[in-house]
């Protein structure tokens, strides 16, 4: 596969764990940085060794070039991690992080034929074929921010300090763009395990549209339904480790 390199500027490891005998490839949501699966790196770096995704055009990043065009970010992403294919992996994404983990995992299996991930978590998304009619990187400002506040992912003193939410609004919406645009190829589906993790008020995915993941996938395929809206994951952190934690060790939940 190749030397791993510490020097990417796609992957952060805030928790080395170079005994570690799997890894966890974690993508976040739209806007989205690295530092959103700090926790989960520091409560699951005694399983694997956690590698966070880290998208252009945010914090270190500011200054590159922004993606937004799913297709290219999976590109991008599935070359970078190919170094890192020595072990095990277990992928996690949330939102437009579960249909990038979708879409990488698509290309490392097209590339090898034996490679098939441990299980790839799909969270807070609906599934690849699910499509409305969204253009919120079409609105102004103020618009986008609104739909931040909606799914209660951003944090307030992020939105309340105009500076940083200016910096940060062309990485943000160029996200937006690149999901509100995807469209999966007919029939898309990967070998690999797929579970879905879904909250029950999330008012960007219904239950049908988490349960229509079952056809991206010709092996096992799970769902878990949580309390909560489209970032569930904050309120039920134990839970949610703990089955990332099974599939790390080769267990069937």
């Amino acid at each position: 596969m190749g030397a791993q390199r510490d020097d990417s500027v796609w992957i952060r490891r805030f928790h080395p764990a170079p005994e570690s005998r799997a890894r966890l490839i974690c993508l976040p949501h739209a806007g989205g940085s690295a530092s959103f699966f700090f926790p989960m790196s520091q409560t699951l770096s005694s399983s694997a060794n956690v590698l966070c995704v880290q998208y252009p055009g945010r914090q270190d990043r500011r200054q590159d070039p922004l993606i937004e065009n799913i297709g290219e970010y999976a590109d991008a992403i599935a070359a970078e991690l190919k170094p890192w294919l020595d072990l095990p992996v277990v992928f996690f994404g949330h939102s437009m992080g579960a249909v990038l983990a979708f879409e990488v995992t698509r290309r490392l299996e097209e590339a090898d034929a034996e490679f098939s991930a441990l299980a790839l978590f799909a969270s807070g998304r609906r599934a690849p074929s699910r499509y409305r009619d969204e253009n919120v990187h079409r609105r102004d400002d103020d618009g986008v921010v609104r739909e931040m506040k909606l799914l209660s992912g951003t944090d307030s003193r992020v939105l309340g300090n105009e500076e940083i939410l200016r910096m940060a609004m062309p990485a943000i919406r160029g996200d937006y763009k690149a999901i509100e645009t995807y469209r999966s190829a007919p029939g898309a589906a990967v070998r690999s395990p797929i579970t879905v993790l879904t909250g029950d008020n999330d008012p960007r995915t219904s239950l049908e549209e988490a349960q229509a993941w079952r056809s991206h996938t010709t092996g096992p395929f799970d769902i878990r339904v949580f309390p909560g809206g489209h970032f569930f994951l904050a309120g039920h952190q134990g839970p949610i480790m703990s089955l990332v934690a099974e599939k790390l060790s080769g267990l069937r939940p």
